[in-house]
Parts: C-alpha cells; sequence; structure tokens
C-alpha cells in the first residue's frame, strides 16, 4: 500500500466550461480507519455529467470532491466492512477513503459480470436508465422511444433496456458519426442521427416520421422542443438531465407548442435517481442475467489512472466518450 493518498480539489467556479485550472491534486497520508469505520482504496471512479452542476455552488471550494466509487477494503475496524471486501461508496475523487458501514455499500461478485459494471448499467448509470423507463415512462411493449444524448452513459443503457422491455423502434441522437453508428450497429437502436447535421425537429422527423410514444431527455432545449411536436397522444417525457445547458449560462430554453401538452394529453416528468435507490435490487434482478447470458452489453470509456480523472471529466463534458466513462486504477 503507497504512503499518500491523493485528492481532487475544486479551487474556482468555472464560468462556461471548467478548464484544468478549476482542480488541484492534494497529497496527504493514507487516512486510519477509526473505530466503525474501515478505509478503502478506490479502484474505479465514475465522472458524471452532474458534477458539473455541482461545480457552480455544491461542490465546496478547495476540499475534496464526491462521487461515485467502487474500491477495496485494506484495513477495517467495522465488522460489516470486512478487509478485502469490494464496495461501492461516493467518496470518489480520492484514492483512498475512510467510511462507514451507512456510507458503503458491499458489492455483490457475480460470476461472468465484470465488476465496472457496478457504476454503469447496475449503478447509478443503469438505474437511472431503468427507473427512466420503468417508473416514469411506464414503457409498454412496442412504445416506440426517442433518446437525446444517445450514445452517452445513460443513453446507451436506456437503448440496451428499451430493446430488452420489449420496445418498438429506438431512435437515438449523438454528436459524431462515430457515435450514430456504434448506436445503430452495436446497441440496437433503429435510427440515429448526429444533431450536427441540420435542425433538431428535421432530424428527428425524418428518422420518426410516425411519431414517437416516449421520449428519454439528457439534454433540453431543441432537442426537447422536436420531441414535443412528435410525440403522439399520451406520450411520455422522461427529463433525465440538461447537459445541454450545464456549460453554457443564458442558453434559451426549449420553445414549442405548449397546446401540444394539452391537446395530445401529454406527461412531462424529471426524476432524480436518489430518490429510487429501493429499485437497485430489481435492476440487479433484470440485467445480471442479461449480462451473464450475453444479451446485455457493456458500453464503456476507460481511462486509466487517477491522475487523469480530471481529464476524463473534461473529455466526458466535451462528447468525448462513448457509453460509460470510467477512470481506472492501474
Amino acid at each position: 500500500m503507497t504512503e499518500t493518498a491523493l485528492t481532487v480539489q475544486q479551487t474556482a467556479r468555472p464560468m462556461g466550461f471548467p478548464t484544468p485550472d478549476h482542480f488541484r491534486f492534494a497529497e496527504s497520508p493514507v487516512p486510519d480507519p477509526s473505530p466503525g469505520t474501515a478505509l478503502v482504496e478506490n479502484l474505479y471512479w465514475s465522472v458524471d455529467p452532474y458534477h458539473r452542476e455541482m461545480m457552480d455552488g455544491d461542490f465546496e471550494l478547495n476540499a475534496p470532491l464526491e462521487g461515485r466509487t467502487l474500491g477495496r477494503v485494506i484495513a477495517s475496524r467495522a465488522p460489516e466492512l470486512p478487509e478485502g471486501a469490494i464496495v461501492f461508496h461516493r467518496r470518489g475523487w480520492r484514492t483512498h477513503a475512510v467510511v462507514g458501514p451507512a456510507e458503503a455499500r458491499r458489492v455483490p461478485e457475480y460470476q461472468g459480470v465484470p465488476l465496472s459494471a457496478h457504476l454503469g448499467v447496475l449503478g447509478g448509470t443503469g438505474l437511472t436508465a431503468y427507473v427512466g423507463l420503468t417508473r416514469i415512462a411506464g414503457l409498454r411493449a412496442g412504445d416506440d422511444v426517442f433518446v437525446s444524448a444517445a450514445a452517452g452513459g445513460v443513453g446507451t443503457a436506456t437503448g440496451r433496456f428499451a430493446r430488452l422491455l420489449g420496445a418498438g423502434r429506438l431512435i437515438g441522437s449523438a454528436g459524431s458519426p462515430a457515435k450514430v453508428r456504434h448506436l445503430t450497429d452495436q446497441v440496437g437502436y433503429d435510427a440515429a442521427f448526429d444533431y450536427h447535421e441540420g435542425p433538431v425537429r428535421d432530424l428527428l422527423a425524418k428518422a420518426a416520421p410516425d411519431g414517437i410514444d416516449v421520449f428519454v431527455d439528457n439534454v433540453g432545449g431543441d432537442h426537447l422542443a422536436a420531441a414535443i411536436g412528435a410525440l403522439r397522444e399520451r406520450g411520455r417525457v422522461v427529463r433525465v438531465g440538461t447537459v445541454g445547458q450545464y456549460n453554457t449560462p443564458g442558453t434559451s430554453q426549449a420553445h414549442f407548442n405548449h397546446a401540444d401538452v394539452v391537446e395530445k394529453s401529454l406527461r412531462i416528468e424529471g426524476f432524480l435517481v436518489s430518490n429510487y435507490r429501493d429499485v437497485q435490487r430489481e435492476l440487479e434482478e433484470f440485467a445480471v442475467p442479461h449480462l451473464q447470458r450475453g444479451t446485455l452489453a457493456l458500453d464503456e470509456t476507460v481511462v486509466d489512472g487517477f491522475e487523469r480523472i480530471v481529464e476524463a471529466f473534461l473529455l466526458m463534458l466535451r462528447g468525448g466518450n462513448t457509453g460509460k466513462i470510467l477512470v481506472r486504477a492501474t
């Protein structure tokens, strides 16, 4: 075990896109666990779009940042967290963390399922996709589904889950031709488009000329406006995020015909996945057998080395990843 721990701290509030100058790495001795806690050496870190929102005020400056993480217990003074156990916790953006049983949960090690899946399709990313489809959208067999930012972590999980749950046509938007090909060739989308190629409203109309039943929205803006117009009667909008506005202060809101919401009896609902942690076991019962049979694959971009975690975060914000982006210890 190394004797030095590293943490990442935010040093200033960004206006627009963050840069490496908004962060610093701080060294400290590896901490010792106090009674009732355990020392965890982190193995995988998740960098997520919501971190950008938290940089505007939720993250304390010059203090260790938080994030979803997997690690191995290397010293324990808590019987619930024995040495050698793999745990999930939220004291990320650091190489080592001291956690108590209320802050960490042991991760089941399923045969044939990579550990990284617990930060992807079995983690908050997959739970967001699963809750969005099953609880918010109430997906029905044959529903045609449109997903924005479909090549990201939540977007790829949404597409794969929707296909397994019996959706009809799947349509996705992405930010490059390569991502569009990944969606149609690997993930199972029936149609996809690069939103840089024209107005989203026109691109969606071409990809889904008969309309859609469900829109899973990770972007907002013109994607939301286009989907409102394309939704059929009793269509549902699942609002997951607004990544299109995180780095552009003052971005105008989506402009759409509000009468459509009434005249087509549409439902628009957002949610926080933290309010649905009781669905975690159901997600695993659904997804793990598919992972073991090979009917559900992982979409991952893995960056090696904790020293590259800021680089990975900025890469994700600029759309440089396909699927869930993770940082892996080396």
